[in-house]
């Protein structure tokens, strides 16, 4: 099986890549390889190379930067995936797209259902939003959208990294008690993609996390502690929570964003909980 992986230089593209299976012929596009927001660059890449599987991990992530730069995170995030789609349609290959958390709004008390109406309450999730409308308005039910949240990894800019720089520099944090979601391990959801890659019979909308529930703050204090036991901190690091509006930021975040996995989880893809996977991933990462 061909398939080829965009954002290949980002957390989920290496793993993606570190992960993929022997039997698969990997084609890795970081963006110097492939601009998702060019159309004829991916139209010229995909019919001359026909992969039969795209899985499409590239973003413009930036969730506050966004707010400023509206336009370059629509052409990645929204134009870019239907660029991909028109493209997969046209040289008949598949398209898993990974989407986010942040197209709810986070008013809800209960998962989100892959079927629950979707109301971002930022540009990044907005335009998340709307790649997901494309991919379908091109493929209807043919494509794959995999929503994810907290993604995290031994490497690259992620909330663990800075966690345990920061705990180093200053022996203490203050961290929003009051945004509550899952954090989500790179590698079980590359391993997941790659899964769902394998299985052309799953199409439709699905969410993938690791098991389990925590605010930032409890995200936080698990750092400290798997750290300290893992000796990358010293015993003394101080988490303190603080409230969303102590910490103001360009981009509202949702306050709730827990995903509901249960139409995977029936597939076979049983995810650990979110602290065993801090763990795995700590041991990753001695020098982070």
């Amino acid at each position: 099986m061909k398939v080829l992986v965009t954002g290949a230089g980002g957390q989920v593209g290496r793993t993606l890549r570190e992960t993929c299976p022997a039997a698969v012929e990997l084609i890795a596009c970081g963006h110097s390889d492939l601009d998702v927001a060019d159309a004829e660059a991916v139209h010229e890449r995909l019919s001359r190379v026909r992969p039969e599987v795209i899985i499409h991990a590239a973003a413009y992530t930036a969730v506050d930067k966004a707010e400023s730069e509206p336009e370059k995170a629509r052409a990645i995030n929204a134009a870019g995936p239907r660029h991909l789609a028109v493209a997969a349609r046209d040289c008949g290959a598949r398209l898993i797209h990974i989407s986010t958390d942040f197209v709810f709004d986070g008013r809800s008390s209960s998962p989100y259902r892959p079927d629950s109406p979707t109301s971002p309450v930022n540009v990044y999730g907005t335009t998340k939003r709307d790649g997901e409308r494309a991919v379908l308005e091109v493929l209807t039910g043919d494509a794959v959208i995999v929503r994810t949240a907290w993604v995290y990894a031994a490497e690259g800019a992620n909330f663990v990294r800075t966690m345990l720089r920061v705990m180093r520099e200053r022996g203490a944090v203050r961290v929003v008690a009051d945004q509550v979601g899952t954090p989500t391990a790179a590698r079980p959801l590359a391993e997941t993609l790659w899964r769902i890659a394998t299985r052309p019979e799953i199409r439709g909308i699905h969410h993938w996390t690791d098991a389990g529930v925590a605010s930032w703050y409890d995200f936080a204090v698990a750092i400290a502690e798997e750290g300290v036991a893992a000796d990358l901190l010293p015993p003394t690091v101080t988490v303190t929570p603080i409230a969303t509006e102590d910490y103001p930021t360009p981009a509202r975040r949702p306050a709730y964003s827990v995903l509901d996995k249960r139409s995977l989880t029936a597939l076979g893809c049983a995810p650990a909980h979110w602290r065993q996977r801090l763990r795995e991933v700590l041991r990753e990462m001695p020098h982070a």
